[in-house]
């Protein structure tokens, strides 16, 4: 076999575009870990040996440091981005999953480590500026998501200065979506009460604010840096993103429907009585980063990584939009599709009076 490579969350959004890259070449040995392993006889799953591991459980240290033994390069992508409120907490996936990976790492002696961090551990900038590598990574006041991101990065930085021999790699993408993963989108930004089949009906109403802008990149793209991360002897910190950068128009345009302008504040004071009586999953902490984000320059991953995204910015919301109507997914549960069930049923088993997901405040 050739070179071992462990990659955590590889069921997700990212693990599953990464799974698909590798699968090109068969001189690579792939070790997928995941709370919930998938069916292994799917595509891209069972191009990779799974362990079914929690990153948050101490009890499974010691397991995982075995896993990592004699792997030559780990890609960390586990992160609980918008979990439903009977998830694992998310600072238990997070943080401790983050701290017990980092210690297996260094036990294990695995001289590459690529992280998934994101674009979003920036400080906000002026608001069509880009910025690069080195701008403050102060985070974002009302993420969770940021705040979480800005934690890592600082873990990351202690990691580095206590582990010199380790080669450790950053990737910071901007906001990665594909048709794949359709199903796990459309939990977080649908809900019960929208069916997928819905999106981009002209009576259906896109509420967006006039001044948002945002930066999208395909998880294809994401997955391409981190096998060129793995192939090159490279360390540090790269930010990823597709062009254009997206308006409100475009965003309508991509998805389909009808812009309905709404100003952020007053969708910030409606996201928030949605989310807390369970009539929609969306958090407005998520307003609040995308509105206040930071638009990344990508120079060094172009030149350093030879870098060229496949697919432009329009392009992949089109394509996540098409994969909303059409309940596409994988065989993983993080990507599962959406279930087809009738509207009175979806209705009914909503989580009315309560929060469906964890707070992103």
């Amino acid at each position: 076999m050739g070179p071992k490579i462990v990659v955590t969350g590889a069921t997700g959004n990212v693990g599953t575009a990464l799974l698909r890259r590798l699968a090109l070449t068969t001189d690579r040995h792939v070790v997928g870990i995941a709370r919930r392993a998938p069916t292994a006889a799917g595509e891209p799953y069972r191009h990779a040996d799974w362990v079914s591991c929690d990153l948050g459980d101490p009890d499974e240290a010691a397991r995982l440091t075995a896993v990592l033994d004699g792997a030559d390069a780990v890609v960390h992508l586990a992160w609980a981005i918008h979990p439903r409120r009977d998830d694992p907490p998310m600072w238990r996936t997070n943080v401790a999953g983050t701290r017990h990976l980092l210690r297996a790492v260094a036990r294990a002696g695995v001289p590459k480590l690529v992280v998934a961090s994101s674009a979003a551990a920036y400080s906000p900038a002026p608001r069509w500026s880009r910025v690069s590598e080195g701008w403050d990574r102060g985070g974002i006041d009302g993420s969770a998501y940021s705040r979480g991101k800005v934690w890592l990065e600082r873990r990351l930085d202690e990691f580095t200065r206590q582990h010199p021999d380790i080669t450790v790699t950053r990737l910071r993408p901007c906001a990665i979506l594909q048709h794949d993963a359709a199903g796990e989108f459309a939990r977080w930004l649908l809900g019960r009460l929208v069916p997928g089949r819905w999106v981009g009906r002209p009576w259906l109403p896109l509420p967006l604010w006039p001044h948002l802008r945002a930066q999208i990149v395909h998880a294809d793209d994401v997955a391409a840096a981190a096998v060129a991360a793995l192939d090159r002897d490279v360390e540090g910190a790269f930010n990823l993103a597709a062009e254009p950068v997206l308006h409100a128009a475009d965003i309508a345009t991509a998805v389909g429907g009808y812009r309905l302008p709404v100003p952020k504040t007053i969708m910030a004071v409606g996201s928030s009585l949605a989310w807390r009586t369970g009539l929609h999953p969306l958090h407005p902490g998520w307003l609040e980063l995308l509105d206040k984000a930071s638009l990344v320059d990508t120079t060094r991953a172009r030149n350093e990584l030879d870098w060229v995204p496949a697919h432009d910015a329009m392009e992949t919301v089109t394509a996540l939009a098409s994969g909303l109507r059409e309940h596409a997914g994988t065989s993983s549960a993080a990507l599962a599709p959406e279930p087809t069930a009738p509207l009175w049923r979806r209705w009914t088993s909503a989580s009315w009076g309560r929060p469906s997901h964890q707070p992103q405040g």
